[in-house]
């Protein structure tokens, strides 16, 4: 289950600092595995804010993928276009993020 804490405001927000960055995790032919999970959530931790995207060559669906993703990082799905993804997980230990009310 995906996690759904996030205001429309807020998604809005994200949205809008999500594009400008460039895309860190790919998922390719193997879809979503351990390391890639593990490498994901190392990402998402530091930065709060990342940008996924799957590769033409992968088995399933992007959509599938990313939630897939979603689910295990612990994250938030902030947007899902074509094969681009927008994953937030707030830290609480060194927030980098100030999400609006």
């Amino acid at each position: 289950m995906i996690r759904n804490t996030l205001t429309g405001k807020q998604k809005r927000f994200l949205r809008s600092a999500g594009t400008a960055l460039e895309p860190i995790v790919q998922i390719g032919k193997e879809a979503v595995t351990p390391s890639l999970v593990k490498s994901a959530d190392d990402a998402i931790t530091k930065r709060e804010l990342i940008k996924v995207r799957v590769l033409q060559n992968c088995m399933q669906s992007p959509e599938e993928a990313i939630t897939l993703l979603a689910e295990r990082t612990d994250c938030d799905l902030v947007q899902l276009i074509g094969r681009n993804g927008l994953l937030f997980r707030k830290n609480f230990k060194k927030p980098k993020i100030e999400l609006p009310k």
